[in-house]
């Protein structure tokens, strides 16, 4: 990715981005099926870092090269989804060339309905553009027949029920995908299971030297930054693995080095907490009690 040196690009309403990429307006304004073959604009002049305000996913088909997948490639040539989430920044590449559309739905279509209250359950919009939905044959006949869909549905006179229509099809799009990404975990367990490895030997070496005593307590953030991982992304993929998500595998490793630290060592309690990156000794305690069912200093007195 290059620098970016200029602002981004703010796209405030659907019809503003037709404009910029040559096309006719849509017939919803709220909605809309972006076929890149009907794009009337030189890729070059697209070139740039843009924020959208309204949800954006976008099926790519084969493109030449690999994509990556968390920390290791894989063919791209089954085509897969991005989700995008308004106010993302979205960069596109000056050799970004593919074929493809994009499903486009502003956040007002979605207000009023249970879809617009339940949106932010749906993870992946949060995950980052290497971290996309990689279909498999079946799967990708599965989700351009939805996509198709809304485009007969966008095409047809709007009515009473078109709102509805739409909105059903929107939901089933992204229920499948819930059901692909779960898949994708499993099938790509290789990729998963390094990826846990490399998190617990992070966490290891965190809690292995002065890390906690100079940062405080490892965060989510940090331990996605490390693995070149969105925060979401590496909570998802641990939950489908281990059931525990990335906040709770801290608090299992941070429970481990607690009972080391009380079994093998005469440090107080207090002293274990500063130790663990904790602010307040207090705070240690109740984390420590909840976990174990039992205090720091009962579990202690075990080992006498």
């Amino acid at each position: 990715m290059k620098k970016q040196d200029t602002p981004p690009v703010k796209i405030s309403a659907i019809p503003q981005l037709h404009q910029l990429l040559g096309m006719p307006g849509p017939r919803h304004p709220l909605v809309s099926l972006v076929d890149n073959a009907e794009m009337n604009i030189a890729r070059n002049n697209l070139v740039g870092h843009y924020i959208f305000d309204f949800y954006k996913i976008s099926y790519k088909k084969s493109v030449s090269g690999r994509m990556g997948y968390g920390q290791g490639f894989y063919d791209f040539n089954e085509g897969g989804l991005v989700f995008t989430a308004p106010g993302q920044i979205i960069y596109v590449a000056d050799d970004a060339e593919y074929d493809g559309a994009s499903l486009l739905f502003h956040a007002d279509f979605i207000r009023n309905s249970p879809l617009g209250q339940q949106i932010k359950k749906y993870g992946f919009f949060s995950y980052e553009t290497h971290e996309s939905l990689f279909l498999s044959e079946s799967e990708k006949t599965i989700m351009l027949g939805v996509m198709e869909n809304i485009k007969h549905e966008l095409a047809a006179n709007i009515d009473d029920f078109s709102q509805d229509v739409l909105l059903s099809y929107i939901e089933l799009l992204l229920n499948y995908s819930n059901r692909f990404y779960r898949r994708q975990f499993i099938t790509h367990k290789t990729v998963s299971h390094d990826l846990l490895t490399r998190m617990d030997q992070l966490l290891e070496s965190y809690f292995g030297n002065e890390d906690t005593l100079n940062h405080g307590l490892p965060t989510v953030e940090y331990l996605a930054g490390q693995l070149s991982l969105s925060p979401r992304y590496l909570s998802d993929m641990l939950r489908s693995l281990t059931g525990l998500s990335a906040q709770q595998h801290i608090h299992e490793k941070l429970m481990e080095k607690a009972k080391q630290y009380l079994a093998a060592t005469t440090l107080s309690v207090a002293q274990i907490a500063y130790q663990l990156g904790f602010e307040r000794p207090q705070s240690f305690n109740k984390l420590f009690k909840k976990k174990a069912r039992v205090s720091p200093l009962e579990y202690r007195q075990t080992f006498n």
